[in-house]
């Protein structure tokens, strides 16, 4: 699979744009700033129906313009697939295939998997267990449409849970009955996500252990560990004990919305102890093991896009990332960097041809 074209209309610092890619290596250079970032992310909108860095639709639009449109033809399985998207201000957003709308944008995800490299990534590292679990939950359901529907399913119950134990609260009736149908709801599609999750995550970690060792050269040990309540006891045992905690703090204290995925440098926290240096490949090799996942399940390569990854990684590990990573396991590849003799010179030593693109204020040209 791979993306032959796309056009913009209006999409964030992007009045208009047509552009044609290389089935291999692409690559935008300009300064910080020029928009090289948000043609990526129109790219990760027209695969995934959503901004990889701003979950709010009406905020990708031009400035002072009421609407945008990203359409591109991909090569799916040989056979050309016409995808586009639009959005009006205070409107829901329009999808279609081929010029038929989906149904449900849900039906979209997984069609035309990508993987998106980012220093917005830190935030994995850096920021609540909900981040991570939207990491995983990312990955399986790009490979598993019931995923997505059991998480949505589970979400839905949970906040009506929720909403329960605040009306008992405030009125003081309590009727157990009613909380045990919400449990029942409750464990029946989150049992289902536990056991997809910690699938994943035997699938996952190998791969992992894989590409963080190539790319730091096996100089540290790492770890990435998935943490679940209900590896300790069964979900209905743990619904059970914390019923009086759940009505006194009037939220559901346990469940698969508590899991934690930890990141381990040498024993200790990497959030803690980790150098920039070190964040950086962490993150790379969660990023590259998620690419070789989705192959794997899709039997087909995913898009690769890495935005600004050159900066913090030193010039050894990137021209060790760049070879590996346009080596044949890996498909069609998008590029951002701020200086484009840097990028002639890397792939000029690895010997891989590149198509470039120069950003200037949301306008594009070929290098």
């Amino acid at each position: 699979m791979w993306l032959k074209n796309i056009t913009l209309l209006n999409f964030k610092n992007y009045t208009d744009a047509d552009l044609h890619f290389s089935e291999t290596v692409n690559v935008f250079t300009g300064n910080n700033g020029s928009g090289k970032t948000n043609m990526l992310d129109a790219i990760h909108y027209l695969c995934l129906c959503k901004s990889y860095f701003n979950p709010i639709d009406g905020q990708q639009i031009k400035t002072e313009e009421d609407f945008f449109m990203i359409q591109g033809d991909f090569d799916r399985n040989e056979k050309n697939e016409k995808i586009s998207c639009g959005v009006k201000r205070n409107q829901k957003k329009q999808f279609k295939r081929n010029k038929k709308e989906y149904d449900k944008l849900a039906d979209h995800i997984g069609l035309f998997p990508v993987v998106m490299v980012s220093p917005y990534d830190v935030n994995l590292i850096m920021e609540g267990s909900e981040e991570r679990r939207r990491f995983i939950d990312n990955v399986i359901s790009q490979t598993d449409a019931h995923y997505l529907d059991q998480l949505i399913n589970y979400n839905r119950i949970l906040q009506n849970r929720n909403a329960l134990l605040k009306q008992i609260a405030l009125t003081k009736r309590y009727d157990p009955a009613l909380l045990e149908i919400l449990d029942e709801q409750l464990m029946g599609s989150g049992n289902k996500i536990f056991v997809l999750r910690k699938a994943f995550m035997n699938d996952f970690i190998p791969l992992f252990n894989q590409y963080y060792t190539y790319i730091t050269d096996n100089k540290e040990t790492v770890e990435l560990n998935y943490q679940s309540q209900l590896n300790e006891s069964p979900f209905e045992q743990l619904l059970q004990k914390s019923v009086e905690k759940d009505r006194v703090l009037e939220r559901t204290t346990t469940g698969i919305h508590k899991d934690e995925l930890a990141f381990v440098i040498s024993g200790m926290p990497l959030k803690k102890f980790g150098s920039q240096g070190q964040q950086k490949s962490f993150l790379i090799a969660l990023k590259l093991a998620q690419y070789a996942y989705l192959a794997k399940n899709k039997g087909f390569k995913p898009l690769l896009l890495l935005d600004d990854i050159f900066d913090k990684l030193d010039d050894n590990r990137v021209q060790k990332l760049m070879q590996m990573v346009s080596h044949h396991d890996f498909g069609q590849i998008f590029i951002t960097d701020t200086g484009i003799e840097r990028v002639k010179s890397i792939f000029k030593k690895i010997e891989v041809d590149v198509t470039l693109f120069e950003v200037e204020n949301g306008i594009i040209k070929n290098a």
